[in-house]
C-alpha cells in the first residue's frame, strides 16, 4: 500500500514509519526538509519536500493513505485545524487517498460525569503554556465530525504520548483509557501498531477511535 506520512521526523511519524516499512508498504516520508528526514529516517525511505500546506490535489492522490502526523508550537496550534481543512479540501471530490489524523486525548471524556479531559488538563499548573494544543486538536475533531464526503478516521492517544515501544494495543472509542498500571499512556510505537492495524484493515469510517497501552 502507498502510504504517506506528513511529520514523518517527529516521534510519532518515525515510529510510523518504521512499522510501515516492517510491514512492506511504499512509504514516503512528507517533510518540510529532506535533509533533516533523511539524517533521522535514514536514505533507504522516499522523501516528499513539501510544506503540508502546499500539498496538492495530485500530490495527495499517489497516496492511497495519507497520515497526518503534524505537530507545532503551541503559539501557532490553530495550524491543527487549519491543516486538517485543508487536506480535506485538497482529497474532496477525488477517489483518495484515506486520511488518517492524529488528534489528541483532550477530546477523549473521564470521570464519572463523563466531561472532556480537556477540563482537567486546564487545571493543570502551567497549562497555560501549551493548553492551546490540546484545544486545537479538539476543534480539529469538532471539524472533522463534519465532513461527511471524504473517507477519515481520527486516533487519540491516552493522556500521555510518549516515545517507546509497542505493547499489547488496546482500543476505546471516546473514552480516555487508563492502562494495567493505573496510569494513562500510549507509546509511539503501540500509536505506530494501531494505525498500520486500522490502515491494513479498517474498521472505523469517518469517526474517531483512541489507543493505549496495555
Amino acid at each position: 500500500m502507498r502510504i504517506g506520512i506528513i511529520g514523518a521526523t517527529g516521534n510519532a511519524g518515525r515510529a510510523l514509519v518504521a512499522e510501515a516499512v516492517k510491514r512492506g508498504h511504499e512509504t514516503t516520508a512528507i517533510v518540510r526538509d529532506a535533509a533533516k528526514a533523511g539524517t533521522t529516517l535514514g536514505t533507504d525511505v522516499p522523501v516528499l519536500e513539501r510544506d503540508a500546506f502546499d500539498l496538492t490535489g495530485a500530490d495527495l492522490g499517489a497516496f492511497d493513505v495519507v497520515v497526518n502526523a503534524f505537530g507545532t508550537a503551541p503559539d501557532l496550534a490553530h495550524l491543527h485545524v487549519d491543516l486538517a481543512r485543508a487536506l480535506v479540501e485538497r482529497v474532496r471530490g477525488q477517489a483518495g487517498p484515506r486520511l488518517v489524523f492524529i488528534l489528541g486525548a483532550g477530546s477523549l471524556r473521564t470521570g464519572e460525569d463523563g466531561h472532556l479531559f480537556v477540563e482537567d488538563l486546564r487545571t493543570t499548573p502551567g497549562a497555560e503554556a501549551w493548553i492551546a494544543i490540546p484545544e486545537n486538536q479538539l476543534k480539529e475533531l469538532d471539524y472533522l465530525r463534519t465532513v461527511t464526503d471524504v473517507d477519515w478516521v481520527g486516533v487519540s492517544p491516552s493522556a500521555l504520548f510518549a516515545p517507546g515501544e509497542a505493547t499489547e494495543v488496546v482500543l476505546g472509542s471516546d473514552e480516555l483509557l487508563v492502562a494495567s498500571d493505573g496510569t494513562s499512556h500510549t507509546s509511539t510505537g503501540t500509536m505506530a501498531v494501531a494505525i498500520l492495524d486500522e490502515i491494513e484493515r479498517p474498521a472505523h469510517r469517518r469517526t474517531r477511535f483512541t489507543v493505549g497501552d496495555r
